[in-house]
C-alpha cells in the first residue's frame, strides 16, 4: 500500500493561510486535515474540535509530559501543538494530510518527516501583510507589531519549503496550492522532498 503524504503549509499572520486551506477543501474531500491544540482562547468563528482543541495551560503541559505531541511551540504568549497520533496513523493508512502550522513548528516537523512537502504562503509584501492583520480586527496594536516582528523572521525561513506561493489572489493561489497537492499525490511518500518553486 502507498503511504500517505504528509502536506505542511505555513505563513506569517496574514499571509490568509487560513483562507487559502479552506478555499481548496472541497476539490480534495479525501483529505485529511489534523486540527491543532492550543492554550488561546477561540475567537468568535472559531469552534471546538474543528479549528484547535482549545485547552488549559495544564491540559497542555499534561500532553507535554506524555509526548503526545509532533511538535509544540509557545507562539505570540500562547501554546500551538499537533498531537502526533492522528497524523501517524494518516500517513500508516495512506492518506493525505494538511498540517496548517507556524514556521516554528514546520522545522519540527522536517526533522521527524524530512519526506513531508512544505509549502510557505505569503502576501505580495509586508506593508500588504499589515494591513490584513489590522483589517480583520482581532488583535491589538501591540499583537500586531509582534506579529510583524516575528513575520520578518519567518519569511528568512522560507528556504525551508518545498514550495511557496504568494497569496495575492486567491483564486489564483488556490490553483497553485491545489496543482502542487496533485503532484505531489502521483508520487509516493518515499522519495526526497523538490526544490523550491518561486
Amino acid at each position: 500500500m502507498k503511504k500517505g503524504v504528509l502536506f505542511v503549509i505555513s505563513a506569517p499572520s496574514g499571509a490568509g493561510k487560513s483562507s487559502l486551506i479552506e478555499k481548496i477543501r472541497p476539490r480534495f474531500p479525501d483529505m485529511l486535515y489534523s486540527v491543532s491544540c492550543t492554550t488561546r482562547p477561540p475567537r468568535p468563528h472559531e469552534i471546538e474540535g474543528v479549528h484547535y482543541y482549545f485547552l488549559t495551560r495544564d491540559r497542555f503541559q499534561e500532553m507535554i509530559d506524555r509526548g503526545q505531541f509532533l511538535e509544540w511551540k509557545e507562539v505570540h504568549g500562547n501554546r500551538y501543538g499537533t498531537p502526533a497520533p492522528p497524523v501517524m496513523e494518516a500517513i500508516r493508512r495512506g492518506h493525505r494530510m494538511i498540517l496548517d502550522i507556524d514556521v516554528q513548528g514546520a522545522a519540527e516537523v522536517f526533522k521527524a518527516f524530512p519526506q513531508a512537502v512544505g509549502i510557505f504562503i505569503t502576501a505580495p509584501d509586508l506593508k500588504i501583510l499589515e494591513q490584513r492583520l489590522r483589517n480583520r480586527g482581532t488583535d491589538s496594536e501591540a499583537s500586531i507589531l509582534t506579529r510583524m516582528k516575528n513575520a520578518r523572521r519567518e519569511l528568512e525561513q522560507a528556504e525551508l519549503f518545498a514550495y511557496g506561493i504568494v497569496n495575492d489572489d486567491l483564486n489564483r493561489a488556490a490553483k497553485e496550492l491545489s496543482a502542487i497537492i496533485i503532484k505531489e499525490s502521483e508520487g509516493s511518500f518515499d522519495r526526497p522532498i523538490q526544490e523550491i518553486s518561486r
